[in-house]
């Protein structure tokens, strides 16, 4: 079977995400003490993110909006200033953060790039994605460039057939299982999934089963020997 195609996610695949997202959370909480307990903090923010991604989608900027919300909710409708300009000084600091590949993902893509054409296909604000991938030192490694709303089958049909020799000579290597694995694996991809320690509640899913076009990898590094085997 020819593989042409490998897709590959960005936050939490080539670069740390979700730990910064974890880290924000526990400030959000420590900010909220005051007003409401760990666990109610937590979990109204999990409701106020779920309802809200249809609107914000995905990224730093919904989320800090997300967090507000969750202090007016929490507060009656009336949150000290200082509460909120905490909120906002811990989101400008998320999108601050500096960008450093995972370990293996600078060989792994420099070894792929050779063989196949690396197409860039990840979900957030597009100023910040486009920012991070700049900071990476990634970019050139990458013949083109997908940042959308939202990841489906009918996404990863549009972007391999743009890019690519079409779905079903692709692969898409990513951390999440509902966004980068599944809807890939439905649209005829091979899917190639490296875990992250942390997984955000929302992109948490139940794993295949046995699939002839998946595979579960120890790390990113073994990407490259694994879809030469497929090839």
């Amino acid at each position: 079977m020819l593989i042409t195609t490998v897709g590959l996610d960005a936050d939490d695949t080539l670069w740390h995400n979700e730990t910064i997202f974890r880290l924000t959370q526990d400030r959000l909480r420590d900010m909220m003490a005051e007003f409401a307990p760990p666990e109610t903090t937590n979990a109204r923010l999990a409701e106020v993110e779920t309802r809200n991604l249809r609107l914000y989608g995905y990224g730093v900027k919904g989320f800090t909006l997300s967090m507000i919300e969750t202090a007016m909710e929490l507060t009656g409708h009336n949150p000290p200033g200082r509460l909120i300009a905490d909120i906002l000084a811990a989101g400008r600091e998320m999108l601050q953060e500096p960008v450093e590949p995972l370990p293996g993902v600078e060989a792994a893509l420099a070894e792929l790039s050779e063989h196949y054409r690396l197409v860039l296909i990840t979900k957030g604000d597009l100023l910040h994605q486009e920012q991070k991938l700049a900071a990476s030192g990634l970019g050139d490694l990458f013949a083109a460039v997908e940042i959308v709303s939202e990841k489906d089958a009918s996404t990863y049909r549009r972007v391999f057939d743009r890019h690519g020799t079409g779905a079903t000579e692709a692969v898409m290597c990513g951390n999440s299982l509902r966004s980068d694995i599944l809807p890939a694996l439905e649209a005829g991809c091979w899917g190639a999934y490296v875990p992250y320690p942390v997984t955000w509640a929302h992109e948490v899913a139940e794993l295949p089963g046995e699939h002839e076009r998946f595979v579960e990898l120890g790390s990113i590094s073994e990407l490259a020997g694994w879809v030469r085997g497929r090839s």
